[in-house]
């Protein structure tokens, strides 16, 4: 027998809940529930639905004032349908393929177990435990998500049925997987079972809380043999090794709705520190101080601000984390100090493999308080790694996880300061003689738990325990900065995650596109990859491509192999230098927007960096885009991903006009543009009806940038109106959740552009403010013959002249130009053309 319960969660979302009845028994072990990834308060917040009405079998019940459930009684089916004219939405087995393996108490004469994978033995103590079903989204043109895979397609190709190339399932199962392959279902390094389907007019999700491996098929329309398919429907099959089913079925009006439903459920992306969303550098590895102080010292000699540098683990003690090789970094404290100086900070890299080593204090430690995971026999597994022989402290357990936050104390990590950070890799986790490089399966955790049912939450639950030992060690003032390899649904609430280790090639640049994109509609908005890809030696055209699309990305970080040449920005030649220069300087300029952006993600989940259908719902020619992107509401930007191309072909969507981001020539929308490439920019092009804030004076760093002046660039659409919004804190601490913020909405219409406060009242509120004025407004698509401008309150009268879009050297001076109209951020103020 399975106990079935079905709840709602407010305002579309339904919960779904089968487990083996332990009512009438008491078996030796029970399926695992994932603890620690729905928000506390999920459970308080659902609603008992009320008594549904049974009839010939069939139970219709209400789950929103528009959205009804319909639980067939045998065979068992659910669908969630629109309650007016009772079509479909999304429905659940459906096509019968709903099983489920029950746990055996003994496993029965002449059955084998066991499991070989070469040289490996899974003794399957528990036997067989799977779970198989068929979800199936009605009016839906394409399904998204699942991170993590390598594709060039954003949408999810078919991989079963008429006319589909035969190919393996989409699997999550989180993978140290080296060199991967740019076009292939094949699980990669993190692992979010979340699906969410669109089509005109519809948009759904399916997410399925289960750590266990995980394989989901996409299936092409005619997969069962029926002649045709229901127009507008995507089946898809899904199977778990283990767990139990527990899953939510999301329902929106457009596609945003269905990412803030997943996110009320997982959470919503922890607010970064402002450094965080600036140039990352990062080798494995940085030899010594020496070479770290020439590079930092190569950044400002070129005139190239960055705002973090990273060590790899060679900076360690022969692999021994939280510790330094004192031969290469006799002084790390000092090397900290003369990096934050110039308001830089540094990061270092902490990973789970404990080296087993009797001088290891921290191995000492864990072995003697029993704090390593168990092989099958009961004993400290013992797993090789980076250091060779290592153990592997038990994340799924909170007091362990406690214990290791404890370890990042400046009393503990000695050599560590306020401005180092840390970075979380072979998480997933990665044991180089495992099978397929990870740990074995029947490994037993925290609570009798087998590791092939948390497999793809070990990553999340380190990345978990990092972050909050970075809180406790600033005494919760301090947002942490923690970037993770592997991950999991709610790994967003932890800091950020990247693409793992690419390669040096076009392919690599064009698909890492998709890959952010889907980790932003998953949730994870504070992604990207490694420019210039981690393997092999970038060709400096493939190099300077890869920096000018990579500026876009929300986390932005240049890495490399250590078995690769150096290729720190200014090593290409004075050219391709200058071409560097300018992507990064483009990315600190919209630091404010990007700001911005991360403060609506922390709300709503919406992502950063998105897919153009997000902002574009009812237009079909963005469904399958994955070249081209969205940086929020106003930047649309493509990137170049041939060698040597000469043109490439741009749709620009919506009925407005586009701006291009760098002369505000304009283009039509809902129209492919067929343009010459050149070799300083790739496409990117402001929309009509937003407003940009940038700050466009370039300084070392980020934190150097705090105190000045903002630059507005507002696209006038048809009707001249424009809008944007501007979200500044003190971009490092939590005062910003006791109200210590500042939010405006600029709005632009008949002439007159306007400031207001959008900042919520809030009880017992922090002060924040700045002095940072408005000290230029650019205006595209205004008459050039406006030559003056009336500032309220004051009547001060400035002039309207003729300027550049951007301050770049050579640029044409073409944009009516408000100059110094010297209006503070912090007030409420009108700028209106006389």
């Amino acid at each position: 027998p399975l106990l079935l319960r079905l709840s709602a969660l407010p305002p579309h979302a339904l919960r779904l809940q089968i487990d083996e009845d332990y009512s009438t028994s008491t078996p030796p072990n029970r399926r695992f529930r994932v603890p620690d990834v729905l928000l506390p308060d999920v459970d308080s917040r659902k609603l008992h639905l009320s008594k549904p009405k049974t009839v010939d079998g069939v139970s219709t019940v209400a789950l929103s004032s528009d959205l009804d459930v319909v639980v067939k009684h045998d065979p068992f089916e659910l669908t969630v349908r629109r309650a007016g004219s009772g079509n479909p939405v999304l429905s659940f087995n459906s096509h019968g393929l709903f099983d489920f393996e029950p746990l055996q108490e003994s496993k029965p004469e002449g059955e084998t177990w066991e499991e070989h994978f070469r040289s490996h033995t899974d003794s399957r103590p528990r036997g067989p435990q799977s779970i198989t079903f068929d979800v199936s989204f009605h009016g839906a043109d394409f399904v998204y998500g699942l991170p993590e895979h390598g594709s060039t397609s954003l949408a999810l190709r078919p991989t079963r049925g008429p006319g589909v190339e035969e190919s393996e399932p989409y699997r999550l199962f989180n993978l140290d997987v080296f060199e991967y392959l740019h076009e292939s279902p094949f699980g990669l390094y993190g692992s979010i079972p979340f699906m969410i389907a669109h089509g005109a007019g519809a948009s759904s999700g399916f997410f399925w809380l289960n750590a266990a491996e995980m394989q989901i098929d996409v299936l092409a329309p005619g997969w069962d043999g029926t002649a045709s398919a229901e127009n507008g429907r995507i089946d898809t099959l899904w199977m778990a090794e283990a767990g139990v089913v527990d899953a939510f079925f999301f329902v929106g009006s457009e596609p945003k709705d269905v990412i803030k439903q997943y996110i009320s459920v997982t959470g919503a992306p922890s607010m970064p520190q402002q450094f965080a969303v600036a140039y990352h550098q990062c080798r494995w590895n940085y030899r010594d101080e020496e070479d770290v102080a020439g590079v930092d010292s190569g950044f400002d000699e070129h005139d190239i601000p960055y705002d973090v540098l990273w060590l790899d683990i060679e900076h360690t003690d022969g692999k021994r984390y939280f510790t330094w090789d004192r031969s290469t970094f006799p002084n790390p404290e000092e090397m900290q100090r003369k990096i934050a100086d110039k308001g830089r900070k540094m990061v270092t890299i902490v990973d789970p493999h404990m080296k087993r080593d009797s001088g290891y204090y921290l191995h000492e430690e864990a072995t003697a308080k029993g704090y390593y995971v168990k092989d099958a026999s009961g004993k400290d597994y013992d797993g090789w790694c980076w250091p060779g022989a290592s153990s592997y402290p038990d994340m799924l357990n909170p007091e362990i996880r406690d214990w290791w936050a404890d370890k990042f104390s400046y009393q503990n990590y000695k050599g560590s300061t306020p401005t180092l950070y840390i970075w979380n890799d072979m998480n997933e986790p990665s044991v180089f003689n495992g099978p397929e490089v990870t740990m074995p399966r029947d490994i037993i955790h925290y609570g009798n738990v087998e590791h092939r049912e948390l497999h793809n939450a070990y990553g999340y639950y380190f990345h978990m325990a990092t972050s909050d030992g970075l809180l406790k060690r600033g005494e919760g003032k301090d947002r942490p900065f923690v970037l993770s390899r592997a991950f999991f649904a709610g790994s967003q609430r932890y800091g950020a995650v990247w693409t793992g280790d690419n390669t040096a090639d076009w392919d690599h640049l064009k698909s890492s596109i998709p890959m952010v994109l889907t980790l932003g509609l998953t949730g994870m908005t504070f992604s990207g990859a490694d420019i210039g890809g981690f393997f092999g030696n970038p060709e400096p055209d493939l190099l300077v491509r890869w920096y000018q699309v990579g500026a876009f990305y929300p986390f932005f970080r240049g890495h490399a192999h250590h078995d690769t040449k150096r290729r720190e920005p200014w090593l290409f030649g004075e050219r391709r230098t200058a071409l560097m220069r300018e992507a990064i300087h483009m990315r600190y300029s919209l630091l404010p927007y990007y700001y911005t952006l991360f403060k609506e993600a922390s709300i709503t989940g919406v992502p950063v960096m998105r897919p153009l259908w997000l902002e574009f719902p009812d237009d079909k020619e963005t469904y399958n885009n994955g070249e081209a992107f969205m940086v929020g509401p106003s930047i649309l930007a493509q990137g170049i991903y041939e060698e040597g191309q000469k043109s490439v072909s741009v749709y620009l969507p919506g009925k407005e006009s586009w701006y291009d981001l760098r002369n505000g020539s304009p283009y039509k929308g809902s129209v492919s543009h067929k343009l010459e490439v050149s070799e300083d920019s790739i496409p990117s092009f402001l929309r009509a009806g937003t407003i940009v804030p940038r700050k466009d004076r370039f300084r070392r760093s980020s934190t150097q940038m705090v105190n000045d002046p903002y630059t507005l660039v507002i696209a006038l659409n048809s009707s001249g109106a424009a809008e944007g919004e501007l979200y500044v804190d003190d971009g490092k601490s939590y005062d910003y959740q006791q109200g210590a913020f500042i939010h405006r909405r600029f709005v632009f219409a008949d002439n007159k552009l306007t400031s207001t406060n959008i900042a919520p009242n809030h009880p017992g509120k922090k002060e924040f403010s700045t002095e940072c004025v408005i000290e230029r407004i650019i205006v595209l698509g205004l008459s050039s013959r406006a030559k003056k401008a009336v500032i309220e309150p004051g009547n001060q009268e400035v002039e309207i002249e003729l300027g550049p879009i951007s301050l770049r050297s050579g640029s044409s001076s073409v944009a009516p130009t408000v100059r110094r109209p010297n209006v503070r951020v912090v007030d409420d103020w009108s700028v209106r053309i006389a």
